[in-house]
Order: structure tokens, then C-alpha cells, then sequence
């Protein structure tokens, strides 16, 4: 019974995340700060000494069994822990309890609908979704997270799932672009098809002053067309990310 129930490591496994990885036929762990690994591979924590609980490479943690130097060289070519546990913690796999990863991922689950609800609008009322209606048109269409993705990414991909099934688009850019000059008759067509709506258009002795909504996705495209097109010289302001009801700031 004292094999099964194992009070002690059960307590210091509360407090270490272990990263696992099987090279060169043998299996190496490494003793991580839970939470911090993650971070660390998003590039959020660069600070390798509040990631691992010591610069130590083990062939089991729970047992405190530490990989023998001659393994190491074999298997990674080098002898350096630190350097080792670095790539350890880019490639391995991070143990989790059933527990853990679920929780994991219905995080991550709230995150990718918080990331549509913040990016997105109702078309017909110009009002963001409450983050809860997200989450259940998300589990409407079966939507199945990836742990091993951000949520931005997914978020990106659950939205053409969840038009076919709700009114949703993009909450739009409000820019304003400023272009003069010979080329501004032309590159003002190319600015018009890159755009959802132009709300005002002036002309000032050949100077074209627009104010349109974009989608965010074609921002890049935009910003890149007004820069090369007038050699540096056109203006293009960013006057707000979402183009909303006015009100929306309360809705959770």
C-alpha cells in the first residue's frame, strides 16, 4: 500500500511541473516552477532561473534520480545542465495530471471566446457578444481547443465557424489616411477596395483626406500600400480599433 499512497511526493509534486523528454534511447526530466513553462516558451518569463527549481537533469524526478554526465553528452553532445534543461523545456513534453490538462484547456477554452468577444461585433446591433454567449455557440459548433495553440490563433479559426451559426463580423477599424499629390486619385481606389466603408472623404487642393473602416486583417495590406505608394509621405491613423455602439463598455 505505501507504493500506491505516497503522501510526500504527492506534496512536492503539487509545487513542481515536470518536462519530460526521451533521447538517445533514455528518458531525461527536469524540475520546472508550475506556470512558468508555458511562460517561458510564449516568451513571457526569459529568466531561467524562475523556471527551473534547480539547473539539474534527472532521468525521474519524483525520485531524485539525477541523469549520469556520460548519458548526457551521448544524448544531447554536451555536458552544460543549463544549456540542456533549455532544450529540454523547448521540446519536451510537460507532465500533467487528467486533472491539470482539463483545467488547462477549459482556461484556455474561456480565453479564445474573451479573444472572439473582444474582436468581433453583432453586425446587426454593433455590440460586442457577453463572453458566456461565445463560450456557448463555441460548444454549439464542437469546438475543439488545441493546447498546443495560443488563443488568438484559435480564435482566428473558431470565427468563420461561428458566423455559419450566429450574427457575427469583425469589429472594424476606424482609420484615417491623409495622401496628396499626382497618385492620389489612383491610390485613393486601392485604399476604397481595401476598406469596409469610407464614412467622409475631403479634397483640399489635391490633398485627400478619408476616413474609412477596415477590417483589421487588412490593416497590414493598408498601412503598406499608403507607405510605398507615396514614398513615405502619405499619413495613416489609427482613430480607434473597434467601431462599436456607444454604451459597450459595460457589457462583460
Amino acid at each position: 500500500m505505501a507504493k500506491i499512497f505516497t503522501p510526500t511526493n504527492q506534496i512536492r509534486l503539487t509545487n513542481v511541473a515536470v518536462v519530460r523528454m526521451k533521447k538517445g534511447g533514455k528518458r531525461f526530466e527536469i524540475a520546472c516552477y508550475r506556470n512558468k513553462v508555458v511562460s517561458w516558451r510564449n516568451n513571457v518569463e526569459t529568466d531561467i532561473d524562475e523556471v527551473l527549481q534547480t539547473h539539474t537533469v534527472f532521468t525521474n524526478v519524483s525520485k531524485g534520480q539525477v541523469a549520469k554526465k556520460e548519458d548526457l553528452v551521448k544524448a544531447f553532445g554536451k555536458e552544460d545542465q543549463t544549456e540542456i534543461c533549455k532544450e529540454i523545456l523547448a521540446k519536451g513534453e510537460l507532465q500533467v495530471s487528467d486533472k491539470e490538462r482539463q483545467t488547462q484547456l477549459d482556461s484556455l477554452f474561456k480565453d479564445i471566446a474573451t479573444t472572439v468577444a473582444d474582436k468581433c461585433v453583432n453586425p446587426e446591433t454593433k455590440r460586442p457578444y457577453p463572453v458566456s454567449i461565445i463560450e456557448k455557440a463555441m460548444k454549439d459548433v464542437h469546438f475543439s481547443v488545441k493546447p498546443n495553440r495560443n488563443a488568438k490563433q484559435q480564435a482566428l479559426d473558431v470565427i468563420p465557424q461561428l458566423k455559419a451559426t450566429m450574427p457575427l463580423e469583425r469589429a472594424q477599424m476606424r482609420l484615417k489616411i491623409v495622401i496628396s499629390g499626382k497618385e492620389a486619385r489612383k491610390l485613393r481606389e486601392k485604399v476604397v477596395k481595401l476598406a469596409t466603408k469610407v464614412e467622409t472623404e475631403e479634397w483640399n487642393s489635391g490633398e485627400l483626406n478619408l476616413v474609412c473602416l477596415a477590417d483589421p486583417g487588412n490593416f497590414r495590406e493598408l498601412d503598406e500600400t499608403v507607405r510605398s505608394e507615396t514614398k513615405g509621405h502619405g499619413l495613416l491613423e489609427l482613430l480607434n480599433l473597434k467601431e462599436v455602439t456607444e454604451g459597450d463598455e459595460l457589457l462583460e
